[in-house]
């Protein structure tokens, strides 16, 4: 994507995931967007300045009341300036400030003062993501037009495991992409997905589950929302924020995901069935906890899930693409050909989960579009990549 002759000012402040947006920076300007950094005091205890001066060739600017090397008004300068106003990693304290229009430093001065679009990537504590203040707060900022990505779950540098990690810069600046350049070739599509594990309970307390992250399902929503059409997110169990903007629809085990889909399947122009639902499911259910028994040995007796996949294949309609994903672990291409003639889809996107960067809690993956025409194999991309090569395939086939 070309930036050239946009403007971007990277507003940065105190959190670790600071040395991310030094990445960030060095892919905007490789994409030609001209790009001015604001730093709080406390993003510099993180990342020197100089850093960011390096990477975009002009000066960082740190404080309301520096002398600039023009005479004008800086903080209302960079406002105009700017194309997109971008603050990655945000904490929860400039939100709190955006939110209540506080503006006690140049950061904060120059966003309550820009008119342009505003994004917003979180990073902080899952706790404090958690926090009803905070929750309140991104709401109030989205209802004013604040766009936000993420922030992901995942290991955090406190130690904790949850909502809280900044996104990636690579889907930083895909977002930042999507607001400047936005592509709308799905707009008036209704496109639907499916993301994530189920879980199958064995007793009030344990459940059978699988490895699935809802990663990539999460970048195909993200990805079609941002190409204009209305996206339905049916959603496993996962530590992601849902994309802006698209309807998400919350299922747990393999029974609820087939019975939302129903509901649904045959309104929508093109399905993607990006989860890992449960092929199996307990026979029976534990009204109270299992006890062990002192042999040291348990059994449990289950029976296959319905197919969910298979089911819409029986249910489809005229013109609608169906796409599947086949995740195996060994002869990946020949089972993913018999899943695609099995249940009746017009594309299928084969990974082998053992390989290095395309298994699952990774940012990335490594596949190959199989559809009765051949087969595309890719090399390790993002799966935000994946999901627009996805779909650039799945709308080339409803216009067939």
């Amino acid at each position: 994507m070309k930036l050239t002759g946009k403007t971007v000012v990277l507003g940065i402040t105190g959190g670790i995931a600071a040395y991310k947006a030094c990445e960030l920076a060095s892919r905007l300007r490789k994409a030609g967007a001209e790009t001015y950094v604001i730093m709080t005091k406390n993003a510099c205890e993180f990342v020197a300045p100089l850093s960011f001066e390096t990477l975009t060739n002009h000066p960082v600017v740190t404080d309301t009341f520096a002398r600039p090397e023009t005479w004008e008004v800086e903080h209302v300068a960079l406002a105009k300036k700017a194309d997109i106003f971008v603050i990655a990693p945000a904490t929860a304290n400039i939100m709190a400030k955006m939110a209540c229009g506080i503006a006690d430093d140049m950061l904060s001065t120059t966003v309550l003062a820009t008119k342009a679009p505003v994004l917003v990537a979180p990073a902080m504590n899952t706790g404090m993501w958690d926090n009803i203040a905070t929750k309140a707060n991104v709401e109030t900022l989205k209802k004013r037009g604040v766009h936000f990505v993420g922030p992901d779950g995942g290991y955090l540098a406190c130690g904790d495991s949850g909502a809280g990690r900044m996104s990636e810069p690579e889907a930083i600046f895909d977002a930042i992409c999507g607001i400047l350049c936005p592509c709308q070739d799905m707009a008036g599509l209704n496109v639907l997905v499916t993301a994530g594990p189920t879980r199958e309970s064995l007793d009030p307390v344990r459940y059978i589950t699988n490895h699935s992250s809802g990663k990539m399902g999460y970048a195909i929503a993200q990805a079609a929302k941002r190409r204009g059409a209305h996206v339905t997110l049916l959603s496993g169990p996962v530590q992601l924020t849902a994309p802006e903007g698209v309807e998400v629809v919350d299922v747990l085990s393999t029974q609820d995901l087939y019975d939302r889909m129903m509901e649904r399947c045959e309104s929508q122009h093109i399905i993607i069935q990006a989860a890992a639902p449960a092929d199996f499911t307990p026979v029976t259910f534990a009204e109270e906890k299992i006890k062990k028994d002192g042999d040291g040995i348990m059994t449990i007796a289950l029976k296959e899930t319905k197919d969910v996949a298979k089911a819409v294949g029986e249910r489809k309609q005229m013109g609608q693409v169906l796409v599947g994903f086949a995740a195996e672990t060994e002869k990946v291409t020949e089972h993913a050909k018999a899943k695609l003639k099995k249940k009746n889809l017009d594309m299928i996107v084969a990974n082998d989960v053992t390989r290095p960067g395309a298994g699952f809690n990774v940012d990335t993956n490594i596949v190959t579009f199989i559809t009765e025409e051949g087969m595309e194999d890719m090399p390790r991309l993002s799966k935000a990549d994946v999901a627009e090569m996805l779909l650039d395939r799945a709308l080339k086939l409803y216009r067939k």
